[in-house]
Formats: C-alpha cells, structure tokens, sequence
C-alpha cells in the first residue's frame, strides 16, 4: 500500500512549484515577484484542495520559500514570502538546516496510533476480537463490538483477527514511513520533526497525504550558476532510467540537459563501478581479518541511520567515497573550474553533498522531480529532442546500483573477478526499519563474514523521495538498462586507473 507512482493533488502542486521557482530564476530580474506566484498556482477565489483559498495560498508560499532553499518563516510575526530571496539569488549557496520542514498549518494533526472498530462490524456471535484482545478492552455493545481507548494498547490483535476486516489501525503516514522514529507530536497535536533522529531519507514527504513537509531545493542556485557561464556538468544518478516518461530515452539525456543549459552529462554510474571496486578492494582486506563484516557506504541516510543507532558498528561501514563523490571528483579533475550537480533520486544526497569534505567535489544536488520543473519552464519537448550518442560507458553493475541488491550484487560480482575461489555471503534490506533490523543482528553476530547492503527507500534508488515512477516500474527499467550495457562487471571500467588519484 503506497501512494507512490500515483499522480496525487500533492505531487501536481509539487511540480508546479519546481516549475515556477525553475521559471523566475531563468527569466531573472527582480524576484520580489515571487508574491504573484501563489496566485498563479492556485487561481480563482474558490478553495480546490483544502477549506480556504488562502490557507492554500500561505502552504504554496511556504513550499516556493523551501525550494528556493529559503527557511519558513515564523507564523507568529508578519513577513514578506520575498524576505531573503535576493540573498538566496546565488551561485554558492548551501542548505541552512534543517533540510526536511514540516509546514504547521498545512499538517492535519493526525492520529498517531489508534485502533478503531468501522462500521463494516457485523457484530457476530463468535467476537474474535474480544476474545483475543490481551487487556480486555472490547466489548460488544449493541451488536457491534466496541474499543475503550484506556485499555487499548494498540497491539493490533484484534485487526488481525476480524473475520471481515472491520477494525484498523489508523497511524500517521508521516511517521509510520520514518524508520528511524524521528516524527513525534508538538503540544497541538502536529507532527514535529526531531533532527537529531533525522535521516533526511525524505520517506516522510512522500507519504504525507496532505503535503505538509517539504525539502529545500537549489533548483535557483543551481540555475544561476549555469547564467553566470561557468561550465555546469550534470551527474545523473543511475536511477534516472524511465522517470522523465517514455519520451526521454537515455540516448537523449544528454540533449535535454544542454536545453536546460548543463555543459554535459555524465553517468554516476561511472562513479558507481569505482565505488564497487573500492568495497571490493576494502572488504577482501579488511573482513574477516580486521573486522567481522562490511557493510556498504553508497546511501547516506543508511550510513547516517547506522552511525547514530549503532555507534559500535560505524567503523564497519566500508570507508569508500560514494559514486556521487567519485563523479564529482572525476567531473572536477577533467574539467578544472567546473560546477557539478548531482541529479538523482534522493533527498538524503542533499545533505551528503553538504558536508564540509565534499562541497568541493559537488557543489548542487537536485532531485529528478526538481529537474522535471526545470524542463517544464523550458518547454523541453523530449520527442523532438535528437539522440547524441551514449551517455558514458557504466557497466550493467555499476547501473545496478539504483535498485535494492544491486550494490552488493556488483562488489560480490567484483570479488568473483578477483579472488574466484572467494565465497561471499551477503544480507541486504531496504526501507529503514528493516535496515535496524539488519544492523541490530548483526550486532549479535549474526551476519559475521558478510556483506550487509542497506538501502533507505523501500526498492532502492529507485523508490527514492525525488522520484516520478513507482519502484516496480522504475526498477524494471533499470534492469533493462542493465541487459543492453556492453560493459558487465566494474572491473572493466575504463576508469579505474583514475582511482588512486581520486581517493587521494
């Protein structure tokens, strides 16, 4: 059960926000016009989605302020939406924190956790419910069976148990999607989020049905850097396969990114196969001589999730520079004086690219979804768009890297290259929760010798918080991708030479 992959409310006026943003930037001038925007996103005097045509403005101004990359402004003082827009109109700009904001007004205030009797009860004569409920708190009154909420601890026995279906367990999407329980409550009953827990997987903005939180973007600064002329190089992550619809192949990726003004495009998988040939490397020297397993380094709010749950085990995450990093740094080395920004599925890479030891190798990080806005405010019509030859030469491993499996599958292929007679055992999870899982066995030794692969996003990359196409769809194109590669293995990466250089 998700809403992602379904074309929502929510993730029309998501687009029209990147858009908008992507629009004034590339028109320049002054942008106190911002003002005038919330009225053409939501025209007219009659409310569409929410109780008052102005509550739906205020979001819409909340959510322009965060792509910009701007904070929310505070609801107890009166402040222009403009306020800070000239300072944000740069080509240096970084993420003040925090990166995932929940807009008050726009949260519904959802129950956190209840168990609630529908009124498809038939009130049968065998009440299972009532019969399983370990505290005693149904009772059937009136032929229906009834919950007293004192009692009820939420346990779900009596969901599970009810022959038609009838009781459910109503929680916050916003907090049942956060596997590291970071989203609690605030005095009014509005979700809140703590940033010492935070991840910035960005699982909590997708499934929110209410579009209440948001992420800054850099979609501005992005775009003014490419207006100052300085060579701008898109690094698209290889998630990309599919989600800009059946029009965009990825024979003409790199014609729509120099519509969108980008100097070139080039494939993190590239990065990738490095990647793999680094945990290779690391885990034939390190597991089980020096240390009792590795896991994989490549999604951030993994190796955030593992740092901060199990300090014990942070030493076991392979030391490897991300595919992200690698093909900045490689972007960087080739084309000195460069910008690059990495395009890909995933809000955590935000903050990634953030830190102090990497904005040198990527200076922006725009989500797939961002990128849709900008080729919407550049009317980009991608049927008319001529192929230009093969974005880079990945192997099929190195693309892999999108979907969930496909990191550990790449290093173990790796390995088989390098030591043949070399058994490997792998473990991988996907989505937080069953990350801890994971992490939490092999804390008791369970995984000794392994391989552990986490990925944040339930499917991988692919089910990411910037992306447009469900994981199912997204990863089947992927493994297309994958098939038709020439190149299979990292190891025939015409980069690797590059390595030590890059590592330095």
């Amino acid at each position: 059960m998700s809403m992602r992959g379904v074309y929502t409310n929510v993730v029309e006026i998501r687009q029209k926000i990147f858009t908008e943003v992507a629009r004034m930037a590339y028109e320049g001038g002054d942008y106190s016009r911002i003002i005038d925007l919330p009225y053409k996103i939501i025209p007219g005097e009659v409310a569409t989605y929410r109780e008052s045509v102005f509550l739906e403005r205020a979001i819409v101004e909340e959510r322009l302020r965060l792509a910009i990359g701007l904070p929310l402004r505070d609801m107890t003082e009166h402040a222009p939406v403009s306020r800070g827009i000239e300072e944000s109109a740069i080509a240096e700009k970084y993420y003040d924190p925090p990166l995932v904001n929940i807009i008050k007004f726009a949260c519904h205030s959802c129950p956190e956790n209840e168990t609630k009797v529908t009124n498809a009860c038939q009130g049968c004569l065998a009440h299972p419910c009532k019969e399983v409920c370990p505290k005693g708190a149904i009772s059937m009154v009136n032929g229906h069976a009834r919950i007293d909420k004192e009692k009820c601890i939420n346990c779900g026995r009596c969901v599970n148990t009810c022959p038609y279906g009838a009781i459910i367990k109503l929680e916050r999407p916003c907090a049942k999607a956060c596997g590291v329980d970071a989203i609690t409550s605030d005095k009014l009953g509005r979700a809140q989020i703590d940033q010492d827990k935070c991840v910035s997987c960005g699982m909590c903005l997708v499934n929110c049905p209410f579009g209440a939180i948001a992420d800054k973007g850099q979609i501005f600064q992005v775009i003014h850097a490419i207006k100052t002329g300085i060579p701008v190089y898109a690094a698209v992550a290889p998630a990309f396969v599919g989600q800009f619809g059946k029009d965009l192949t990825p024979q003409k990726l790199r014609s729509a990114m120099k519509e969108l003004g980008f100097a070139d495009v080039v494939e993190v998988a590239v990065g990738a196969d490095l990647c793999t040939i680094e945990e290779a490397q690391d885990f034939l020297e390190e597991v089980p001589e020096k240390q009792p397993f590795m896991a994989t380094s490549c999604c951030p709010a993994w190796a955030s999730m593992a740092k901060q749950l199990f300090p014990e085990l942070a030493s076991y995450i392979s030391m490897a520079l991300t595919p992200m990093v690698l093909t900045g740094r490689l972007l960087k080395k080739e084309h000195p004086g460069c910008k690059v920004v990495f395009i890909g599925p995933c809000a955590a890479k935000k903050l990634e690219a953030s830190k102090t030891e990497i904005r040198s190798d990527v200076d922006f990080v725009l989500t797939f979804e961002e990128v849709m806005g900008m080729f919407t405010a550049k009317e980009v019509d991608f049927s008319k768009l001529e192929p230009d030859g093969e974005i880079s030469d990945a192997s099929a491993d190195g693309r892999g890297f999108a979907v969930s499996g496909g990191v550990a599958q790449a290093v173990v292929n790796c390995i088989r290259e390098l030591q043949p007679d070399r058994e490997i055992k792998v473990a991988n999870a996907e989505g937080l929760s069953e990350c801890r899982k994971l992490l939490s066995d092999a804390a008791k030794g369970m995984y000794d010798g392994y391989l552990l692969e986490g990925m944040a996003c339930p499917g991988g990359c692919v089910g990411g918080a910037g992306t447009m196409q469900g994981p199912t769809k997204a990863r089947g194109q992927v493994n297309l991708t994958m098939k038709k590669s020439d190149k299979k293995h990292s190891l025939e990466s015409e980069y690797k030479e590059y390595l030590h250089m890059l590592e330095e």
